[in-house]
């Protein structure tokens, strides 16, 4: 039970206004503009997109503003303001094999058509500091040439050409918008995608995380890595065509495991996909691996118990935006809650010392 709190409007707009005099800090700094946060903060601003599901560069990074950095909070921003947009269409799905790659590699074939691609990464850095960045001098451009703007196919349909990777039905329904409509239990594959790709990066690597330490037994290789510039086509009616009305930077991952068969399935590689907003593809890998967890049903693998293979604890508990609002509502006053378990503890408190008086007698 809440109860009304006397004088808690002045000092809430107290709080507000410290907020604010924090948040921009000492006045002698100059102020962090926008194009700032969007062009140096870049992978802060995918993060906010993709678990935002609003995909808005000069948005994110007003949201990252907004919050003092702080990337939830920011996700909850963004996330409200979508409620208030009008939705007035659907996009066409996209097609990933015309994606420009900025960034593409495979772990499981070394040379792939259209070569692999390191592209903009971390993974080959040594993780030392760089005290250079503290001169704040301007930064060498790194080396140029031509690039080429060409279709490279998925890795995993060389798999394909040997029917050695299990192939991907379409049951051509029309897949739930969860944004819209609330999710049951057991759902789709849609569904579940969406909601992973909706989910905490924290959340879904440590799940995948565990899925490798074998929990779940899902050992998984990455078939295919890549970053890229797609366009999203509208079908417009009254023209009676597709028309292209953005371009937007996405990330795949597709991995692929052994599976050694079932009794409705003959032994394959099977697939784990992942698809997110901008260049976050530690979450898209972990995303991937979670996916493939959880398929064990229809690929009839037996259920290990792993916290990765429960579709109803997955999605429930994935998004950020629910459990930050579960969790700090209980900052919120619960003083006759609280009270009522005073007066239960005392009771029980009283009970228990006269059953010790009358013992000892």
């Amino acid at each position: 039970m809440y109860v009304a709190v006397k004088g808690g409007e002045k000092a809430i707009d107290n709080a507000h206004s410290w907020m604010s005099e924090i948040r921009r800090g000492d006045p002698s700094v100059p102020n962090v503009s926008l194009n700032q946060i969007t062009e140096q903060l870049t992978l802060g601003v995918d993060r906010v997109m993709s678990e935002g599901s609003l995909y808005d560069k000069d948005l994110a990074a007003l949201a990252i503003k907004q919050s003092r950095g702080d990337l939830i909070e920011a996700i909850f921003l963004l996330r409200a303001y979508r409620t208030t947009l009008k939705r007035f269409s659907y996009s066409k799905p996209i097609n990933s094999a015309n994606m420009l790659c900025l960034r593409r590699i495979s772990a499981t074939f070394k040379d792939i058509p259209g070569g692999q691609k390191l592209g903009p990464t971390f993974d080959y850095t040594h993780r030392l500091l760089d005290f250079k960045l503290l001169a704040e001098n301007e930064t060498p451009l790194s080396p140029t040439q031509q690039f080429e703007n060409k279709k490279v196919p998925h890795v995993l349909s060389f798999l394909n050409q040997e029917d050695l990777m299990q192939k991907e039905k379409d049951n051509n329904l029309d897949p739930i918008d969860i944004t819209r409509e609330p999710i049951s239990f057991p759902t789709s594959r849609a569904a579940r995608l969406q909601a992973l790709s909706r989910g905490d990066e924290g959340f879904l690597l440590g799940l995948a995380y565990s899925t490798q330490r074998g929990y779940a037994r899902n050992h998984a290789f990455v078939g295919e890595l890549r970053i890229g510039i797609v366009e999203i086509e509208l079908y417009i009616p009254e023209l009676g065509f597709d028309i292209n009305v953005a371009e937007i930077i996405l990330t795949e991952c597709e991995t692929v495991n052994q599976f050694q068969g079932s009794k409705i399935e003959p032994p394959q590689f099977t697939r784990g996909y992942g698809l997110v907003f901008g260049q976050t593809e530690r979450k898209a890998l972990a995303m991937a691996l979670i996916d493939r967890a959880l398929r064990w049903k229809e690929l009839g693998e037996d259920y290990s118990g792993a916290p990765a293979q429960d579709e109803e604890f997955v999605i429930s508990h994935c998004d950020n935006i629910q459990a930050t609002g579960f969790l700090e509502h209980i900052k919120l006053p619960h003083y006759v809650d609280f009270q009522s378990e005073i007066e239960l503890v005392r009771k029980l408190r009283k009970a228990a010392d006269q059953n010790k008086k009358q013992e000892s007698k």
